[in-house]
């Protein structure tokens, strides 16, 4: 196998209405909502910073310079902040321009995951990038997206996280057809074959999920191209990637470490309560109010 060139770029899709939060994302990005007093495209970018990627690619609508804005160095608030002896937090919004270089595109229109990907192909250009979903929070000691980087780097091709996901989620996920067993030298890693979309229990052709981060070779540009829109004129990823296993190697890589689904109110709630629970500034205080509220 030649060798891999490092992968240094990764996408983060953040222009969807995000409707299964509204009426709160009416106004304000999904991303932008906070969990545990950070937002949610914070975490994703966090953790490809830490999986050492070079340079994100953020995926926005028109009115999403919000999330531009956050990012961007603020030296007035820097220096009231200083002013008013808050030092921790001069730094604290110091350091969110300190994270990989972040490129922004833009999707006209809320056309799928996928084309969302396909927006960024100017940016990418011919060489294999992370994807990392915004709204699936990855608070694990390896990041996820260094797992499964560290997984192409083995034995290339693209890369899916999965994990075996319980029964009753499995209408709720992509869930993936297994074909080989584990990968040479890597045990995490299994050959697939195809993906199936949210299928019914009985239909589901495996109990492995998708988990919301992916590292994708060139080769899904063209998936993409040949890819048919869905019922509601949206390009899917999971169909990308179907045709895309015919044609070039696929895996799905069995991470390590939890993950929270916050993009829909219950899972962004529980996301609020797990991750509150382990901020050391907020947990002891919360716990006990969590421990009046049921006893």
């Amino acid at each position: 196998m030649p060798e891999l060139k490092k992968i240094k770029k990764a996408v983060i899709p953040a222009a969807g209405f995000g409707t299964r939060m509204l009426p709160a994302t009416k106004a304000v990005p999904k991303e932008m909502l906070p969990v545990a007093a950070k937002p949610l495209v914070q975490y994703a970018i966090e953790e490809a910073t830490a999986s050492g990627i070079e340079t994100i690619i953020l995926v926005t609508r028109k009115h999403k310079s919000v999330v531009q804005a956050h990012f961007s160095r603020d030296r007035e608030l820097e220096s009231f902040l200083e002013d008013h002896q808050q030092t921790a937090a001069a730094d604290l919004v110091r350091q969110l321009g300190e994270f990989a270089e972040l490129r922004f595109v833009e999707q006209d229109k809320p056309l799928g995951l996928a084309h969302a990907i396909f927006c960024a192909r100017t940016l990418v250009k011919e060489e294999a990038f992370a994807v990392l979903l915004p709204d699936v929070i990855m608070p694990c000691a390896e990041p996820v997206t260094r797992q499964i980087v560290g997984a192409h780097d083995q034995h290339g091709g693209s890369v899916i996280a999965i994990r075996e996901i319980e029964p009753r989620e499995v209408e709720r996920h992509g869930v993936v057809r297994v074909g080989s067993a584990t990968v040479g030298g890597v045990p995490k890693s299994i050959r697939l074959t195809g993906l199936v979309e949210k299928p019914s229990l009985e239909d589901a052709p495996s109990r492995f999920g998708i988990i919301g981060r992916y590292v994708l070779e060139p080769a899904i540009w063209d998936a993409i191209v040949k890819t048919d829109c869905d019922a509601r004129g949206e390009l899917q990823l999971t169909d990308a990637l179907n045709l895309l296993c015919r044609q070039s190697p696929l895996y799905g890589f069995l991470f390590d470490g939890e993950h929270f689904d916050a993009g829909d109110r219950i899972g962004y709630l529980k996301a609020n309560i797990e991750l509150t629970l382990r901020d050391p500034d907020l947990q002891h205080s919360f716990r006990g109010y969590l421990e009046q509220l049921v006893s």
